[in-house]
């Protein structure tokens, strides 16, 4: 997408955007005219002329105090709307009755009473046919020069009679109008397309920020390169795949790859997510998707993304809706526009989905989606460019190594090794450190992965000796069997679910299980149950996860991967028939199922038997490696090597720092019996790879 291009996309989707009303600026306009008006009324209350008797106008012009003068006049007052005179002016109070020095002095606005220093305005009402003459011979006395004026003040009294009750409907009629074009915009918009122009203006992404996923980007380049010079492609007849589905696990970088689409493409971008289609009402659904794609025709060539299109593309007749339902409908327009009968070229649909299993076969045929684009798990390589993709926002010390966390990250999503940098940047930062090392990667990437650890959890030391034969027992394993992965870490200290973890990794990526690595990998779970049963000669709740994590090997070794010499190479799952009516039926025999259950029964005592006579023959090697965990709680691979060969530790780890030790709790928490959700803690968890014990 050129930067020339991005700012008109910028404006034509502000346009689209109607405007909305400015409250704010509607409430303080409204407070403004409330504050003039309060002005205006108290103003108009501090300069009102006091109200006098003909019989006080009398006493106050014979005994001097009214005047006539230029600039207090004296004013005969006659108006039509109220049909009465009045006599308006000036009288002197005060010890000085003086009149006041000339620059004191202002000219007056002809009909205005404005009150002065030494004089109060006053207001007499008068009947000219009865006082006239009585009038004229008072002001003769005394010399005072009566001016007349006319007035008509019906359109000020209307004004100020009416002006309360237009701000009132001024106000009722926004809110209305504001309803009502709200309400309108809804009922009209309702089966509007919910696609959003892309605007790249910020935080653009290209393909340089995507890493790990190399054949994915080459495939969705081809869509960039075609858009860029089609005649490259359409010299020799080929046409560009209408559609392009990437499907993967959850993180590693699909909605990532649309968005480098979208800011590597100079055309249109248009982004939806599947959920946006489905409406509680019906039709709306389908209404949308001939809007999106009418939008698409608008600005074609263009690009359309659906993330997550599992939402609106399932497949058909699998619902108790039958052929009626709303999300059948939206498939149905769906496919449609894609390729029906008046299709057009010129949009390119790229969706996003973790579940293709449940998508529509019609949807996935080609000339809908024409090509599948994989975005797996990065490999060992793959992670570490990924790592140093999101390492350049963090500062990393020189000596951190990146390559030695990518390869003790086997099966970590992008999503995953994004986070173990975070985590570091965050563990750096409340270490003081100026720069994160590699310490701080490793341990972020063992937070990730297995859990925090939880040191302020009180333990008595009965169940820290019971956890210390637990994990011995499968550290013991682990180095003793032959097709186990190598042992990276031992630990008695608390981390996410469990009480101690026993954490191996492989030395490369791995891809299948070979079914002797499978028999050792049970041989290992049973390893902490055995433990406790040797040494205590009591087990406990504690290899609930172990027991669960081997049930499933068995299981799935019998019945998917045809491992079972008994019940030989025969899948033996759920009827898939009737599963979408809720009922999962067999499709197998009861015999058969009693064989399945006898043969994964099998392979577990056996490998609780061997488990239980290996370590028989390294009880003091158990020993040894339960009274190391007591004492330094932690143990590396090599440190268990050690003892494994000379009996005892002969170099012990160097950070040997014990936490103090957490407050007693009280006594009613002490005794309390334990949780069902407490099962799971010291078990192995259902990861095999590198899994907690």
């Amino acid at each position: 997408m050129s930067e020339e291009n991005q700012p008109n996309r910028g404006d034509s989707n502000r346009r689209n955007q109607e405007p909305q009303f400015n409250w704010r600026g509607f409430i303080l306009f409204m407070l403004f005219v409330m504050l003039v008006l309060s002005a205006y009324v108290a103003y108009n209350q501090k300069n009102q002329p006091q109200d006098w008797t003909f019989s006080k106008f009398k006493e106050n012009v014979e005994a001097g105090n009214v005047v006539s003068e230029v600039s207090f006049p004296l004013q005969l007052v006659t108006s039509d709307s109220t049909r009465k005179e009045v006599i308006e002016g000036y009288y002197r109070f005060g010890p000085d009755k003086a009149a006041p020095a000339p620059e004191q002095t202002a000219p007056v606005m002809p009909g205005s009473i404005q009150a002065r220093p030494g004089y109060v305005p006053f207001r007499v009402p008068v009947n000219l046919d009865l006082q006239k003459d009585e009038i004229n011979a008072l002001l003769k006395t005394k010399g005072l020069t009566l001016t007349a004026r006319h007035t008509d003040a019906t359109l000020t009294s209307l004004l100020v009679t009416l002006l309360p009750l237009i701000l009132i409907i001024s106000v009722i009629y926004m809110l209305i109008r504001q309803q009502i074009k709200t309400a309108g915009r809804g009922a009209l918009n309702f089966g509007k397309s919910r696609a959003r122009l892309l605007s790249l203006d910020r935080n653009k992404i290209t393909f340089k920020d995507v890493a790990g996923v190399e054949e994915a980007k080459d495939e969705v380049h081809e869509l960039v390169e075609f858009l860029k010079d089609p005649k490259k492609f359409q010299r020799l007849g080929g046409k560009i795949p209408k559609g392009v589905l990437m499907v993967g696990p959850p993180g590693t970088g699909k909605t990532l790859l649309a968005k480098a689409i979208a800011g590597e493409a100079d055309v249109p971008f248009f982004s939806i997510s599947g959920s946006d289609f489905v409406e509680m009402f019906v039709g709306v659904g389908a209404s949308r998707v001939r809007d999106m794609f009418e939008q698409g025709r608008k600005n074609a060539p263009c690009l359309i993304f659906i993330d997550e299109i599992d939402a609106v593309g399932r497949h058909r007749g699998h619902g108790m809706g039958g052929g009626h339902d709303e999300r059948e409908q939206t498939l149905n327009a769906l496919l449609v526009e894609m390729d029906g009968f008046d299709t057009q070229e010129g949009i390119i649909i790229i969706a996003a989905t973790n579940r293709p299993d449940v998508l529509d076969p019609a949807l996935l045929r080609p000339g809908r989606f024409d090509r599948q684009v994989t975005v797996s798990l990065p490999d060992v390589k793959g992670r570490e460019e990924i790592l140093k993709v999101h390492s350049k926002k963090v500062k990393l010390a020189e000596d951190a190594d990146l390559s030695k966390v990518a390869r003790g990250t086997p099966g970590f999503s992008g999503a995953e090794l994004a986070n173990v940098i975070n985590e570091a940047a965050l563990l750096a930062a409340r270490r003081n450190l100026k720069a994160i090392t590699t310490a701080e990667l490793e341990e972020a990437r063992d937070k990730v992965r297995w859990g925090r650890e939880r040191r302020s959890l009180a333990l008595t030391e009965k169940e820290k000796e019971n956890t210390a034969y637990h994990e011995a027992g499968h550290a013991i394993l682990i180095e003793l069997l032959e097709h186990t992965d190598p042992l990276h870490k031992v630990t008695i200290i608390p981390r996410g679910p469990s009480l101690g973890s026993t954490m191996w990794l492989p030395e490369e990526d791995k891809h299948n299980d070979r079914k002797s690595e499978l028999l050792d990998d049970l041989v290992v779970a049973m390893g902490g149950r055995v433990a406790e049963e040797i040494q205590f000669g009591d087990v406990t709740n504690g290899a609930s996860g172990d027991i669960r994590m081997a049930s499933r090997i068995a299981r799935n070794m019998v019945c998917n991967w045809g491992m079972s010499t008994e019940l030989g190479m025969i899948e033996y799952g759920e009827n898939e028939s009737a599963s979408f009516m809720g009922r999962g039926t067999n499709n197998y025999s009861q015999d058969t199922a009693r064989k399945i259950d006898q043969e994964v029964k099998r392979l577990i005592d056996d490998a609780y038997a061997k488990a239980k006579d290996m370590l028989l023959a390294y009880k003091a090697q158990l020993d040894a490696i339960a009274l190391a965990l007591l004492e330094y709680e932690t143990l590396d691979g090599e440190h268990i090597k050690e003892i494994m060969q000379h009996g005892k530790l002969l170099n012990p780890p160097k950070n040997h720092s014990k936490p103090p030790p957490p407050p007693p709790l009280p006594k009613s928490a002490e005794n309390r019996p334990a949780r069902q959700e407490d099962e799971d803690e010291g078990g192995l968890a259902p990861n095999i790879v590198g899994a907690p014990a």
